[in-house]
């Protein structure tokens, strides 16, 4: 029997302004993972901007707070992050990063947040401060700073809003969001690591729309790029910036695994963010993802194993079930084995929404992998749809 749990994809949305085309089309470049970690990087730079720019800039105790705070975030030690924010909010009570951070706490915290969590009205309302803030900020000395804070307030908002499918939320705040991008170019030659911005812009300007002809026609809207110069600058901030090597990092494990088809090279990329970041699950489980991807099976194991007492967290272990589905059916050839976890993990995945949908995905792929070597044309068609339906990128599937 099929078990077809309904999934939601992010819709897109035709509208009539030139404005918000644009706006979908920039949102649209990036994988939804992506989206998060593109996001977030900017909420670090915002600190680390303020950091070499403002009053932090004579004092490098509030420096090395800002950079401890980072990493307990990044490593999912939220106890510890809330009391850097505290403190922070000590030294500069009236700057409206504060409320960017409690935002930001507060949706990693709590991730995947879905509408009806009890966390989102707190999560809004700093946002939606924050951005109030910066507006009443007129300060022309100040502007970058409450700019870029501004930016990723909004940013995060909207990302949370389209993750979620709440249309009606995201056009009015779209519109004001692609005017804050436009005046963000005005200050990237101020602070060497934007090159990570360029970057990814450099690299997904080409990339994507080769990925996906559709949108051949509207990137000709925006100047070109190039993959080579993008990937340049993505591996330099990996090896020299320290705000941002991470995020350099998450996205060059993504490039090679969805565009480049590289996945030795998106596991180096990968092992390298678990190492720094052992707490994080997302990254855990993208590189027990990429392990399995180059057929690197007792390490994959391996990972999953010590990995168990982070399974409290519901979406990795939905996650871990999945990719426990792959380990059997791929490592020890038990097809009923591997029928029941994937069956499992697509029950499992389902309440985290659009969250899950690439890991549904790996599910049905596999579940149409079963249904054909045991003669089941009807359910390999089936099960290969749905599989189609909710991929990102078609070409991630395990079949090899």
């Amino acid at each position: 029997m099929i078990i077809k749990i309904p999934l939601k994809k992010e819709k897109t949305t035709t509208k009539n302004t030139r404005l918000l085309r644009i706006q979908i089309f920039l949102f649209s470049f990036l994988s939804k993972k992506s989206r998060i970690t593109l996001l977030l990087s900017l909420a670090l730079l915002c600190m680390t901007y303020y950091s070499l720019n403002g009053q932090f800039l004579k004092d490098s105790t509030s420096i090395k707070l800002i950079k401890k705070g980072i990493d307990y975030v990044y490593n999912f030690k939220f106890s510890e992050a809330h009391k850097v924010s505290d403190e922070i909010r000590k030294l500069y009570p009236k700057h409206p990063v504060n409320w960017l951070l409690n935002g930001m706490i507060i949706y990693w915290e709590n991730y995947p947040m879905n509408p009806t969590s009890s966390a989102r009205e707190l999560f809004e309302a700093d946002l939606r401060k924050c951005i109030e803030d910066c507006g009443d900020n007129k300060d022309p000395s100040s502007e970058a700073e409450i700019l870029l804070v501004n930016l990723c307030a909004r940013g995060l908002l909207l990302l949370y809003f389209t993750e979620n499918d709440l249309s009606f939320e995201v056009f009015p705040l779209a519109a004001g969001t692609y005017q804050c991008i436009r005046r963000s170019f005005n200050f990237t030659a101020r602070y060497s690591d934007f090159y990570f911005f360029t970057g990814v812009y450099d690299y997904y300007r080409e990339a994507y729309p080769e990925a996906h002809p559709v949108y051949k026609t509207l990137a000709f809207l925006f100047p070109k790029g190039s993959k080579t110069e993008g990937l340049e600058a993505l591996r330099k901030v990996s090896k020299n910036s320290i705000v941002l090597k991470a995020e350099a990092y998450s996205f060059l494990t993504t490039i090679f695994l969805s565009f480049e088809n590289d996945y030795p090279q998106a596991t180096f990329y990968s092992k390298s963010l678990h190492a720094v970041y052992p707490d994080n699950t997302e990254y855990l489980g993208s590189y027990i993802k990429n392990l399995l991807l180059i057929k690197k099976y007792d390490e994959a194991e391996m990972e999953i194993r010590s990995a168990v007492g982070y399974l409290k967290d519901q979406f990795f272990q939905a996650k871990v079930t999945i990719f426990n589905g792959i380990l059997q059916e791929k490592k020890y050839h038990d097809i009923r084995k591997a029928q029941q976890m994937y069956n499992k993990g697509i029950k499992d995945i389902a309440p985290f929404r659009i969250y899950g949908n690439e890991y549904a995905a790996y599910a049905y792929f596999g579940l149409s992998r079963i249904s054909e070597l045991s003669g089941d044309m009807a359910n390999q068609k089936t099960y290969q749809k749905l599989a189609l339906k909710l991929a990102d990128f078609k070409n991630v599937n395990f079949n090899n």
